[in-house]
């Protein structure tokens, strides 16, 4: 077990810290809850940059780190859509791209001999705009700008799944080639 590691497991435990402060009945609950969300987005940030920089890459972490990140962004937005700060359609559209990238994650995983589709640009875009929306929510900048935060983070999951499923789709043809030539 490796620091990196050790912090995706904070970011674990994280999740059900987040869903308790976020329906307590504590002044400034959702203040204090995206607080604990941006604690995790550190970790994720962390994590990832000391991973990288000492050649600390598990494939044990390369799995639960973005099953971690799903996980939260999705408590996130079910928290935040119970509570009516964001409009149904977006977390039918994000989370059905999350739900399908932890399905297809897990289905590479365990039929593909291990293959783990790496993070990528549009991703970490999408990922970052999400960030963004719900501070801009958590912090009532404006319905407006919260309205138009929301919608681009849309747009942009929708282009990084779209990335992600060609990545799927490669990869799944590429190995079902092998599969026919090794026989």
């Amino acid at each position: 077990m490796n620091i990196p590691n050790i912090l995706t497991i904070i970011r674990l435990l994280l999740i059900p810290v987040f869903v308790i402060v976020f329906y307590s009945q504590i002044d400034n609950n959702i203040l204090y809850a995206t607080y604990i969300f941006l604690i995790a987005g550190f970790t994720d940030f962390l994590d990832g940059y000391i991973a990288r920089r000492y050649n600390m890459i598990t494939k044990w972490g390369t799995v639960l780190d973005p099953l971690a990140d799903k996980l939260m962004q999705l408590t996130v937005l079910i928290c935040f859509t119970s509570a009516r700060y964001i409009p149904i359609w977006a977390i039918i559209v994000i989370g059905a791209k999350e739900l399908l990238m932890i399905f297809g994650g897990l289905f590479l995983y365990y039929f593909f001999d291990r293959t783990v589709i790496p993070a990528n640009k549009y991703g970490k875009i999408a990922t970052l705009a999400f960030y963004i929306a719900i501070l801009g929510i958590a912090f009532n900048i404006n319905n407006i700008a919260n309205y138009i935060l929301i919608t681009i983070t849309v747009g942009l999951t929708i282009l990084a799944f779209g990335n992600y499923f060609i990545g799927f789709r490669t990869i799944s043809m590429e190995k079902n080639r092998d599969k026919l030539v090794d026989n």
